[in-house]
């Protein structure tokens, strides 16, 4: 970010000591309603961010002038991202993050415009000098918005991925972990740590990795399917892959790769039915009651 050139002799600070109170009034009038969004904030909290900010700006004016980047805006910074970060967390958009400190230019350019009434080179000067501060600030703001967004959409999505990958009880000692699309390597991180809690927390033998709703297997899926079927296996879990479709099989082929000590299976219901059996379980099918009775 660039540094606005500081200002020796602005009259900012005064004209801010002097119409602060001015300022703040036609500032809140500014705000769109696009911006004072009343559904996400009370009035009276934009009110005390404002003469806060109008307080605070005027102190680091009056010590370090107008680069922003300079230690007597510290204070200001840390107000400024507080806003930033929780506004990204509130719903409030970028723009209506940033318009927060741009609608103030009005008021203070009318201030400015009022104290240098008569002298031009003075108007132009001090305009400038706000000028560069004001977008120096925004542009702040706004970054500090955006790497907040991307955090809040980065915590989302691994939750997301936690809530994607749930893992089953089917029967004691039995589960069974549907995965469903691409599995890449943050992914199956979250897979294997899910499936081997698990296999801690239930005690299980058996453990069914379904892939029905993965799209597509190339080498790099595979290989990330092992590698949970290895670490369930040092847990002291045997796995069974379901879901294996004739497409899936015949890319397995082509690509080479060896999944012999591996047992699949085409469905759910089939991986199911194996593992019963590896826990020694044995089931007679019912006759029909009415032929019984007959």
């Amino acid at each position: 970010m660039s540094t606005a050139p500081t200002q020796k002799g602005t009259a900012l600070p005064t004209i801010l000591a002097q119409k602060e109170s001015e300022i703040l009034a036609d500032w809140l009038k500014n705000i769109s309603g696009a911006t004072r969004r009343e559904d996400l904030m009370k009035d009276s909290d934009l009110r005390v961010q404002c003469s806060q900010f109008l307080s605070m700006t005027r102190k680091a004016l009056e010590q370090g002038g107008t680069n922003f980047q300079g230690s007597a805006w510290n204070g200001v910074r840390d107000m400024l991202g507080d806003i930033s970060r929780s506004r990204a967390q509130q719903g409030f958009s970028s723009s209506e993050t940033a318009m927060f400190v741009f609608s103030a230019k009005q008021p203070i350019f009318a201030q400015i415009g009022a104290y240098c009434k008569g002298d031009a080179d003075a108007l132009a000067a001090e305009t400038w000098a706000a000028t560069e501060l004001l977008d120096a600030i925004g542009l702040y703001t706004t970054e500090v918005y955006q790497k907040s967004r991307e955090g809040v959409i980065k915590r989302q999505q691994e939750e997301l991925l936690e809530l994607s990958t749930p893992v089953v009880k089917l029967w004691d000692g039995i589960l069974a972990l549907p995965v469903i699309g691409t599995l890449d390597s943050a992914r199956t991180q979250v897979v294997m740590e899910s499936l081997l809690q698990a296999i801690v927390d239930t005690n299980s033998r058996v453990a069914i990795i379904d892939i029905t709703g993965v799209p597509t297997v190339d080498t790099v899926v595979a290989q990330h399917l092992l590698k949970t079927v290895t670490a369930a296996r040092l847990m002291g879990a045997d796995c069974i892959i379901s879901g294996v479709r004739p497409q899936i099989a015949q890319t397995i082929v082509h690509l080479g790769i060896n999944l012999l000590d591996v047992s699949t299976k085409a469905t759910l219901a089939a991986a199911f039915r194996v593992a019963l059996e590896r826990m020694g379980y044995d089931f007679v099918r019912n006759g029909n009651k009415s032929e019984q009775k007959a």
